[in-house]
């Protein structure tokens, strides 16, 4: 088992930069795919990104704004978000599937608490 900790999220103007992290215990971190998710009120949580487990290659369904990375010694994730948006505002989570990767909702077995992401127009 793996207990993920999201960093604090914030508020955050259009077109500004923010980063989050994942900090995972427990089970060895590099077990697991690891993947950002994010969800608003009303809507289905959808993916953001996810990451192999030796971090050697990733799914976006937005690349050119979006980073996710990893740091296995380090037992963190990491999502970089580029040029915001208000529609990215929502509550973000972290998210890890024992699996070598994985881009689905129901793939992921452990998740972190959220931390919302304000972005102000």
């Amino acid at each position: 088992q793996v207990q993920l900790v999201e960093s604090e999220g914030g508020l955050v103007q259009a077109g500004g930069s923010l980063r989050l992290s994942c900090a995972a215990s427990g089970r060895t971190f590099s077990s697991y795919a690891m993947a950002w998710f994010r969800q608003t009120p009303g809507k289905e949580r959808e993916i953001v990104a996810a990451i192999r487990r030796t971090g050697s290659s990733a799914y976006y369904t937005d690349s050119r704004r979006f980073t996710i990375s990893r740091d296995n010694a380090k037992n963190t994730a990491y999502l970089q978000m580029n040029s915001l948006k208000p529609e990215d505002t929502a509550v973000y989570y972290c998210a890890a599937a024992m699996v070598q990767t994985a881009t689905k909702l129901h793939e992921y077995d452990y998740w972190g608490q959220g931390t919302q992401v304000t972005v102000s127009s």
